[in-house]
């Protein structure tokens, strides 16, 4: 069976109106007249085609549970509202623990929630909420009690336990504290964790999400991906990023490696390992070459955490270098980021130019001396551009925490894009919105939608194909994709979405959506 698109017009092809797609494949671009040679004719009607969106940072199999679990992140940003949501759901849901994500920290006081109002709607039962960036959770008393937290519980060397002038734990848990709690809570099944990844695929597909990258990927969640995409599931393409656990050494190597060479050629491939450089700003675990700021205006002695030794970093990832593996990294602040780099830079040295696409994800600060290292180590520049924009997180939480050098400097784009870096765009979802017409008109405009805020450090904003193109070409290099996606040509494969409109504007893509998803040949989605 073939298909037509006619009426155009047609991304990357200025002339043309129409495109043909045989089974799997695009055949021919040109125009109208290639209807003729189609069983199936698709109208355009003005509408522009464009080649499917790809994640290149995304926890797809995490959002997915969440959406079935105590989701708020659809919920008013205050403890009201949230604690309604976690009562209702208590109230219809027979599970030991309530677990659930999407809290977001600018509705609290100093972003710190408190065990006590839970306690108010939830006693009997554990309770466990990740925040909105997954790097901390809100929990009740109940589940303190289960994890035996206490004021003689020591802070773990990865992260915190917020505690009170008494030294008592106030029910917010920071980075590597979380697992104090999250060790009790009782183990998904597999079915379980395949709805998830169905869940978060269903959503993906219906905004023209046609591949991604899974930066969270544990040895259960591996076999979820293995087993749906044996039983035909699957139909976004998928890498793996399995995870790296910091408290251990290089020992699990050879595991990742066992992992990858019997996962079946397929739609999933895990052929990348996630490591965690550092946290996040707001809860200052961020790893900063200059220190924070306290409430004051002046500086502190912390300069956040590096979650791996810098020296560490540099063997772990000459030696996956050589294994194969590309190195998905979190790397927030400008030190993490460094420390990346130094470490791609000591994979090449030892091993040589392997063009494994190693990224460094999210950039929210990169020292200026560093943005020309991208390019340099061929690395990728991996963003989630709805970050980079005025709001109360950014506001109220990072930026009088920052040294002014960092605040001014923050996901920095244009910069990167000047430096020659290849930019590719990922959502981090469930942290922010996996719409890739979101992020393109955030980043053209660095604003939100439905208001006119100042734009966020304007000079960083980038041009409308700039950012489909880190959407679309851009998150197709980093997957090793490009040669067959990210790009509208003949023998490419046809993975193609509709766009209700035109895309000219920041407005334009904040008002958009897709109207038709496409992968191989095969609409998936249709509005």
């Amino acid at each position: 069976m073939s298909t037509a698109f006619t009426n155009g017009p047609i991304h990357g092809h200025p002339s043309a109106t129409a495109v043909l797609v045989d089974g799997t494949t695009i055949t021919a671009i040109g125009g109208n007249d290639l209807a003729m040679n189609a069983t199936n004719v698709i109208d355009l009607a003005g509408r522009p085609l464009f080649p499917g969106f790809q994640d290149a940072h995304a926890h797809p199999s995490m959002a997915g549970l969440e959406l079935v679990s105590c989701y708020l992140a659809e919920t008013p940003n205050d403890e009201a509202p949230y604690l309604q949501v976690v009562a209702d759901y208590a109230a219809r849901s027979d599970k030991p623990w309530i677990t659930g994500a999407g809290w977001s920290m600018e509705a609290f006081d100093r972003g710190i929630p408190t065990a006590a109002a839970l306690d108010a709607v939830v006693s009997d039962r554990p309770v466990m909420l990740w925040n909105a960036d997954h790097h901390g959770v809100w929990v009740n008393s109940k589940a303190l009690e289960i994890a035996g937290i206490t004021a003689d519980t020591p802070d773990p060397e990865d992260g915190r336990i917020d505690r009170d002038e008494q030294g008592n734990p106030i029910g917010s848990l920071q980075e590597g504290a979380t697992e104090l709690v999250n060790s009790h809570v009782p183990e998904l099944t597999q079915e379980e964790r395949i709805e998830g990844i169905l869940a978060g695929q269903a959503y993906d597909l219906a905004l023209g999400i046609t591949a991604w990258h899974d930066a969270y990927v544990d040895p259960a969640t591996h076999d979820a991906y293995v087993t749906l995409d044996g039983r035909g599931g699957l139909i976004g393409a998928v890498i793996g990023g399995l995870w790296w656990e910091r408290d251990e050494d290089a020992e699990q190597i050879a595991e990742f490696v066992a992992r990858r060479d019997s996962t079946p050629a397929g739609r999933y491939q895990a052929t990348a390992i996630k490591m965690m450089l550092d946290g996040v700003a707001e809860n200052y675990t961020a790893s900063m070459l200059r220190p924070y700021l306290d409430e004051s205006g002046e500086p502190t002695d912390n300069r956040g955490i590096d979650f791996i030794d810098p020296e560490d970093l540099k063997r772990y990832v000459t030696m996956l270098d050589a294994a194969g593996f590309q190195v998905h990294m979190h790397a927030l602040g400008d030190r993490a980021v460094r420390n990346g780099l130094d470490a791609i830079e000591a994979a090449i040295a030892a091993n040589g130019d392997s063009n494994r696409r190693h990224h460094l994800a999210h950039l929210q600060v990169v020292d200026r001396a560093d943005l020309p290292r991208f390019a340099e180590l061929g690395a990728g520049a991996n963003a989630q551009p709805l970050w980079a924009r005025h709001e109360e997180q950014m506001d109220l939480l990072t930026i009088p925490f920052l040294h002014p050098d960092a605040a001014n400097h923050q996901y920095p784009w244009r910069s990167l894009l000047d430096a020659d870096a290849t930019l590719v765009f990922g959502s981090d979802w469930p942290v922010s919105s996996p719409d890739p017409l979101l992020g393109i008109g955030t980043a053209v405009s660095r604003t939100r939608p439905g208001s006119l805020p100042e734009p966020f450090l304007p000079d960083q904003r980038i041009t409308m194909d700039e950012a489909i193109t880190a959407y679309t070409q851009g998150s197709a290099w980093v997957g090793h994709r490009d040669d067959h996606t990210g790009r509208i040509e003949v023998g490419y494969d046809a993975d193609l979405v509709v766009v209700d409109r035109p895309l000219e504007t920041a407005d334009d893509a904040f008002a958009a959506s897709v109207d038709m998803t496409m992968v191989q040949g095969k609409v998936v989605y249709e509005k």
